[in-house]
């Protein structure tokens, strides 16, 4: 066994362990938060449910964690000491890696949960190196080994060669049945070190979340580094440089607890009367404007997002809700950002960057459930890079921004580096998809018998659109996909116009490569033309780029039969008649508008039929 650290008196910060729960997605993070508050006794049996940490409505239905959540438990060890246990819980999925970001500042220490049966996948390498980064102590915990597929010693293996970590200390638990979870605590309390912060010092705590209370305002989750918080204390954010007065302080122990101070190494709970959400932000460092720390907790990285939409309201009427909701959402998911918009087609709305496809997914599904908002979204698209003739560059995200082509000299598009683990025989079926997606350099290598991980260079626009269903659909469900920024590279992009009846109409404007235009095109056209209601005279549906047609569909006019009153007599008199009916429908298209109904615009963004 590792060495124990010695024994302690209660109520010292080294009885105080503040750790999280790293892994892939579906390994039982959730589940094993719930059994470590259950056997700490942090919950009654008639108020616990299954996935307690996530509080999200989304989160309970798809079986993911989406928001880093936290509790403090007290656990009284084999040796009768008892220990402070700040728990956070942290998702798995690679859209919300800064989440666990955060959630690592706050964390002497992490778990890094494998799947007996699975193994280790590539969000289990990706957190182990950010966990790393942070230089947290990592104790591998094997989980689901009462699985009839668990293969302990191949899974040992596997963490022994592909995280560098010793397997023989890896502590082996069902989350399901409770097995083990004794074990779990006990590895927590002997081999996590406990919180370095002298709390005497000048006060220094990390906002590592926030949550927003009706009737408080603005909740502030925060890691104590250094000194003690209390009511009454004159707080200063260091960033924003604003005050605030502390009115109370507390842990988080599934309900707020509020405690006379929280000191050093404590992760806890702030309100201070804050009503304006976009007074904070997460990662801030509170001080005691009386006397302040010298400087701010260094270390925390601002998201970058990488996919941008526009989000548009059903209804012009519910656009101040809109700017209402994104404002709390704002406050709750640091990574989301957004200004401004407009549309001639959608009315008034907002231009937001996203770090992913589920992100996205997810922001929209919140303002639906949480604020009751009908929305519309544009087509995702990534951030161009183009440099004009005269030299200047500029960033583009937005196709109704995107320059003239005689003034462009070059464009670039953003690359990743896309990492997939998967069993050995879908090795062909994956390359090929990677080579749709115009991948390159791509290589791959054994990690293990019958396991291969492949890496391939490719832009991230082809990725966002429906890749990850893809590959999931590809491999059965058992490939696992991560994927790292890599630099810009040139790339043929073209703009493609959507015309009805010879209009554009700039909500379906999008900038793709050349190679994959004529597609994207044919596709919107299909899908309008099954959604546009028929008119009195035929509407012309083309995709365009520039002044060439690349695409096009035609929704055919409603007829009446003019020719039904002619019975007999010569051919002549039908064709008089059908000719005076053209001429009608002639003049009708010239002054005629087509409105276009919202449920196409609805249509026509979402993915591909396969």
């Amino acid at each position: 066994m590792p060495p124990r650290h010695p024994p302690v008196a209660p109520g010292t910060m080294k009885n105080t362990r503040s750790f999280c729960i790293i892994a892939h997605i579906d390994h039982g993070k959730s589940t094993l938060a719930d059994r470590l508050i259950q056997s700490c006794g942090g919950v009654d049996e008639r108020d616990f449910r299954d996935q307690i940490l996530d509080s999200m409505d989304i989160e309970r239905e798809r079986g993911i964690t989406i928001k880093s959540n936290s509790v403090t438990l007290n656990y009284t060890a084999r040796d009768g000491e008892t220990y402070r246990l700040n728990l956070i819980d942290t998702p798995g999925h690679v859209d919300f890696s800064h989440e666990v970001r955060r959630s690592l500042m706050s964390c002497e220490g992490a778990l890094l949960l494998v799947d007996a049966a699975q193994g280790v996948e590539a969000q289990t390498v990706a957190n182990m190196y950010l966990a790393l980064e942070y230089d947290l102590e990592i104790v591998p915990v094997i989980n689901k080994i009462d699985l009839p597929s668990a293969d302990i010693e191949r899974v040992k293996e596997e963490i022994e060669e592909d995280l560098g970590l010793e397997a023989e200390h890896a502590v082996l638990c069902s989350a399901k049945t409770g097995k083990g979870i004794v074990d779990v605590l006990e590895a927590i309390v002997t081999r996590l070190p406990p919180p370095a912060g002298d709390p005497e010092a000048p006060l220094q705590a990390m906002i590592f979340d926030a949550q927003y209370d009706p009737y408080r305002g603005a909740v502030l989750l925060c890691r104590v580094q250094q000194g003690r918080l209390r009511p009454g204390q004159s707080a200063l954010l260091m960033h924003t440089g604003k005050r605030y007065d502390v009115e109370e302080v507390g842990l988080l122990q599934l309900k707020r607890v509020s405690v006379p101070e929280l000191d050093a190494g404590s992760v806890g709970y702030v309100i201070a009367g804050i009503k304006s959400v976009s007074d904070i932000e997460v990662g801030d460092t509170i001080t005691d404007a009386r006397s302040p720390a010298a400087a701010p907790l260094p270390g925390y990285k601002e998201a970058k997002p990488v996919v941008f939409s526009s989000i548009y309201p059903m209804s012009t009427e519910e656009y101040p809700e809109l700017v209402r909701a994104l404002e709390k959402l704002k406050l709750n998911d640091a990574a989301l950002i957004y200004e401004k918009d407009s549309s001639a087609a959608l009315g008034f709305g907002f231009r937001c960057g996203f770090l992913g496809l589920l992100h996205l997914e997810v922001v929209q599904e919140r303002l639906r459930r949480e604020y009751d908002l009908s929305l519309i979204l544009s087509a995702p698209s990534v951030r161009y890079r183009v440099t004009t003739t005269a030299g200047e560059t500029v960033w583009v995200d937005n196709p109704s921004y995107y320059p003239n082509p005689g003034q462009i000299d070059h464009v670039e598009e953003p690359y990743i580096k896309a990492s997939v683990m998967m069993p050995e025989r879908y090795l062909g079926p994956v390359m090929e998809l990677c080579r749709e997606r115009r991948g390159e350099g791509t290589t791959f290598t054994y990690l293990a018998v019958g396991r291969v991980e492949l890496t391939s260079e490719m832009p991230l626009a082809e990725v966002i659109f429906d890749f990850y269903d893809r590959l999931k659909s590809t491999t059965q469900g058992y490939g696992s996909f991560d994927y790292e920024m890599l630099d810009y590279r040139a790339t043929d992009l073209v703009k493609v116009d959507i015309l009805v009846n010879g209009e554009p109409v700039d909500a379906l404007s999008q900038l793709v490569h050349r190679e994959r235009a004529r597609g994207r095109a044919l596709h919107y056209c299909e899908r309008l033309e099954e959604t546009i209601p028929r008119q009195q005279f035929k509407i012309a549906i083309q995709g365009a780029i520039g002044g060439d047609i690349i695409a096009r569909k035609t929704i055919n006019a409603f007829r009446k039969d003019v020719t039904a009153k002619c019975y007999g007599g010569d051919i002549t008199r039908k064709r008089k008649l059908l000719e005076k009916q053209k001429k009608g429908k002639k003049r009708m298209k010239m002054v005629g508008n087509v409105e276009i109904p919202q449920s196409a615009f609805i249509a026509v963004l979402k993915t591909d039929k396969d």
